[in-house]
């Protein structure tokens, strides 16, 4: 019972976060994008600062931590869940945090450093294109963990 309500809480985790990474890339960062450079910027500096004080960070490194656990005893306790376990964990910690990590973090970083009065215009459309790009390996893995947490279930 414990073990299949983690494993609910995972795959929930998991689809809240490719949620929240869906709206981004289907219209947040397309709606910043056409305001002009310094307009944009200032709001996803501001998404950025908010977001890291948020109910998202316990649900986003919370999943984290659970799908490790999750992968820590299905290794320990093989059973039939065991591979797709391990899967979901593997996919989000190495398309989700790994990505955020190594690629949207560090372009947050360089927008939130940028002086607001140069023209920043090329910057702009640098993070716009990467971010989004990178956001939607996010979506997708977390989207793919969600439902690989429910085959679990299943299987």
């Amino acid at each position: 019972m414990l073990l299949t309500a983690a494993i609910i809480i995972a795959a929930l985790g998991s689809g809240l976060i490719a949620g929240l990474f869906f709206a981004f890339s289907t219209f947040v960062m397309q709606a910043l994008a056409l305001r002009p450079p310094a307009e944009g910027m200032a709001a996803m500096v501001s998404i950025n600062r908010v977001i890291l004080r948020s109910l998202f960070m316990p649900v986003f490194f919370g999943t984290a931590i659970l799908g490790i656990a999750l992968a820590i005893y299905a290794l320990i306790v093989p059973m039939p869940a065991s591979p797709w376990l391990i899967a979901a964990a593997l996919v989000y910690l190495l398309a989700n945090i790994v990505v955020t990590m190594v690629w949207n973090v560090p372009l947050n970083t360089a927008i939130d450093r940028a002086d607001p009065a140069a023209d920043n215009s090329a910057l702009w459309a640098h993070y716009v294109d990467r971010w989004t790009r990178w956001n939607h390996v996010r979506t997708i893995a977390c989207l793919a963990a969600a439902g690989l947490f429910i085959v679990a279930l299943i299987d």
